[in-house]
């Protein structure tokens, strides 16, 4: 422990160039005299720290004094902070190793390249829900993360679709992916590696059990094929639509990922409109998709699509007639 608060103190001197006793105090959440005791155990150790007096002054380095700690280049430590999430390392649990990882990495870098490296972190913002979605509350997220980390096995009360809906589990927890502000895990199980929403983990009992992980996974490779089967699994039929030119126009407004991709490699009309091939679900699904982009859009195929979007404007019509 205190060989971790000696190491913040000098990284801390480094990356601000003076502080007080009372603000080494503050930031390390300890009492002054135990500050006292760790610089005097710096500069025993040889670090060139020293006091200046007075009520502007503070502890400092001696001028041109670094540790290099990491090695990281510049160019490194930029993309480190580019890529960093704080929302989503709160959620684990790592907000105070985020913090000291941060502070690290501004103490690798000489002045100047640390300003330079530090704009990224007010110049980019990663928001990762979805508009018009929050992002999920999953209280088990944290000690999935520790089962993750430590390869532990844990025992889960988990809520599916279909019956019977709670279902108790033994899960071998090999990673946790963040999609749309939604967390998953991946884990074995008796039947294989499965993937399970961490929102919908109810309960969970931590065990003593490790378990050793299949030689050769790799998590990135498995959520790519994951998404692909569940797409080939999604989607099991296709539309033909004929898309308005008006519609067809706006497509940078459109949430629909495969029909914007269809209209924009489709050749147009003389009207303007397009003619276009997207997968569905379900034709329930479907028709209740479609169903809000009005009459600037017909579907021409199939037939089954036609008639539930017809049905569907019935039952409006009776509605609000």
């Amino acid at each position: 422990m205190r060989s971790s608060r000696l190491l913040s103190i000098l990284l801390l001197l480094q990356t601000r160039r003076q502080l007080t006793a009372r603000e080494l105090a503050d930031e390390l959440e300890v009492s002054l005299r135990t500050i006292y005791r760790d610089v005097e155990a710096l500069a025993a150790a040889g670090v060139p720290v020293y006091a200046d007096q007075g009520r502007a002054g503070g502890y400092r380095l001696v001028e041109g004094y670094r540790t290099r700690l990491t090695g990281l280049t510049e160019q490194e430590a930029a993309a480190l902070f580019l890529v960093g999430m704080p929302g989503a390392a709160a959620a684990l649990g790592l907000t105070a190793e985020t913090s000291a990882a941060e502070l690290k990495l501004l103490a690798a870098l000489a002045p100047d390249q640390r300003d330079r490296a530090g704009r990224l972190k007010n110049r980019f913002h990663l928001d990762l829900p979805a508009w018009y979605q929050d992002a999920e509350n999953s209280p088990q997220l944290a000690a999935v993360a520790d089962a993750v980390l430590h390869d532990r096995r844990v025992r889960v009360l988990y809520r599916r679709w279909e019956e019977p809906r709670e279902v108790e589990r033994l899960l071998e927890p090999y990673g946790l992916v963040l999609k749309n502000g939604s967390w998953y895990v991946v884990a074995a199980t008796a039947g294989g590696l499965r993937t399970y929403r961490v929102s919908n983990i109810l309960e969970l009992t931590p065990t003593d059990e490790q378990f050793e992980r299949a030689d050769g996974f790799n998590l990135t490779q498995y959520w790519q094929e994951h998404l692909e089967g569940f797409d080939r699994t999604r989607f099991t039929a296709q539309a033909v639509l004929k898309v308005s030119a008006r519609l067809a126009g706006r497509m940078y407004d459109i949430s629909y990922p495969a029909l914007v991709k269809a209209v924009a490699a489709a050749v147009p009309e003389p009207d303007g409109s397009v003619v276009v091939t997207v997968p569905i679900e379900s034709v329930q699904n479907a028709a209740a998709t479609l169903s809000r982009f009005g009459d600037a859009l017909e579907v021409l195929e199939p037939q089954e699509l036609r008639a539930e979007l017809k049905e569907l404007g019935r039952k409006l019509y009776d509605l609000y007639s």
